[in-house]
């Protein structure tokens, strides 16, 4: 049963946190019960926000999604980032490999709102906030996503990532292995419309 909400002042102005409170909920709700089944009076209630306060935040279930999307993009982001150094097939499978490890606490709500986006035209926006998720992505491996070459390279990437995404969610091992190797092949078979080069990378202290 949905927790009450707190009441706010109705002029309090949405806050950062509002929207982690928001993505919290959104992939707790999702993982306990399905993302078709939640609504969004459940999503607020779980958020601790009245209607009004998350209809100023968020307009549609779609834009809470593209902003769980988001919170996977930051996570990626403020982690180290791959050594300058390293060749680029190396730095961007370490950026997709981080981004499958922010998604490791979060896999039955990732599962759940990838199956019961299917069908639906408004996962159309999840789709197009993805596409972006995938120029971050790039950018943290020191590679473009700019012009006409950087649009080939977001799309071709989320293709890559959809397909390994379907592997890691049936993945539970603890190092994520089988998830590294196809990855990996993904990678193999794709550098050369990405620009990529070189061995196959290993994660640090990982077999």
């Amino acid at each position: 049963m949905a927790t009450k909400p707190k009441r706010r002042s109705a002029s309090r102005s949405a806050t950062s946190s509002d929207g982690d409170a928001v993505v919290a909920a959104a992939l707790a709700l999702a993982a306990r019960q399905g993302w078709r089944r939640t609504t969004l009076t459940e999503i607020a209630a779980e958020a601790g926000l009245s209607l009004a306060e998350l209809h100023a935040r968020f307009r549609s279930k779609p834009m809470i999604l593209s902003a769980c999307l988001r919170s996977f993009d930051r996570a990626v982001l403020a982690a180290a980032a791959p050594n300058p150094k390293d060749k680029p097939r190396d730095r961007l499978f370490e950026v997709l490999m981080a981004r499958f490890d922010a998604l490791k606490p979060h896999r039955p709500a990732v599962r759940a709102m990838l199956r019961d986006s299917i069908g639906d035209p408004a996962a159309l926006i999840g789709a197009k906030r993805l596409y972006t998720s995938m120029g971050w992505m790039l950018e943290a491996a020191g590679l473009s996503s700019a012009g006409l070459p950087g649009r080939t390279r977001k799309k071709l990437l989320m293709l890559v990532y959809l397909s390994v995404l379907y592997v890691f969610l049936g993945d539970e091992s603890d190092d994520l292995a089988k998830t590294m190797a196809v990855l990996d092949r993904r990678l193999t078979l794709a550098q050369a419309w990405l620009g990529l080069g070189g061995p196959a990378p290993q994660r640090p202290g990982k077999a």
